[in-house]
């Protein structure tokens, strides 16, 4: 994913809980990290589909650290 300012995005989370991505971006954003959120589900079967945390491509080895610090996920 590319914005218009030319920075290139990468997904680097995914769940299909909305409370797990909000976490993860409150973490990464505590570590000055900006993140965005698209979220893919289903609006009428909120059981189909995911919700994707992307951050910018220079950020992704730091991202990656701190999401492997949060305890297994249910």
């Amino acid at each position: 994913m590319k914005d218009e300012e030319g920075d290139h995005w990468e997904l680097v989370f995914s769940t299909s809980l909305p409370y797990q991505a909000e976490i993860v971006k409150s973490m990464l954003l505590e570590n000055d990290i900006i993140s965005v959120i698209i979220n893919k589900q289903d609006s009428s079967y909120l059981t189909f589909g995911e919700i994707e945390l992307y951050v910018k491509r220079n950020d992704i080895l730091i991202t990656k650290q701190i999401i492997n610090t949060i305890p297994e996920r249910e």
